[in-house]
């Protein structure tokens, strides 16, 4: 069993806030957008992380993160990517892949919009944590606390902070 904390779109902002919830997980995924190392060291002080960059990420941190993350947690196929779409509106990028080998998990950020949903055709569970940084038109920062266990995604949990 790993408890999870998903967040995206940090856009170089990171606090004590954060980081608090960083201590309760086992692991930290971060769909894109870092912004600035800074973040994902401060988290990789504290846990291991997986993540991918995003668009306005520099070459730095495309060096040291791929654009897609494809892996197994437990039994969970878990794809992250940062430009992804949804169901069942997926990205160009994507679209095809999803369609001829769908993970059981499929994550993405960049719209700063928190979305959890089903694509029932395709038997894929879509997050999008929206944005945790400061950076944007979002007014809740935001972020998804989730346990897996064997095959099960559980306890799903939204984690709202004032902007």
């Amino acid at each position: 069993m790993k408890k999870i904390l998903l967040l995206s779109d940090t856009h170089s902002y990171i606090d004590d806030q954060i980081l608090k919830y960083v201590d309760q997980a086992d692991e930290v995924w971060h769909a894109g957008d870092i912004g600035h190392l800074k973040v994902t060291d401060a988290i990789q002080k504290k846990k291991p992380l997986i993540a991918v960059h995003g668009n306005i990420d520099d070459a730095k941190i495309r060096q040291e993160f791929p654009e897609h993350q494809r892996f197994f947690c437990e039994g969970v196929d878990v794809w992250i990517t940062h430009i992804g779409g949804y169901p069942p509106k997926y990205n160009i990028r994507v679209k095809d892949e999803i369609k001829v080998n769908p993970p059981k998990l499929f994550i993405c950020g960049h719209s700063h919009i928190l979305k959890v949903m089903p694509d029932k055709k395709l038997g894929v569970l879509h997050m999008n944590p929206g944005a945790i940084g400061k950076h944007g038109f979002h007014t809740v920062r935001t972020m998804l606390r989730f346990t897996i266990d064997g095959n099960d995604i559980k306890d799903l949990e939204v984690v709202e902070m004032k902007r």
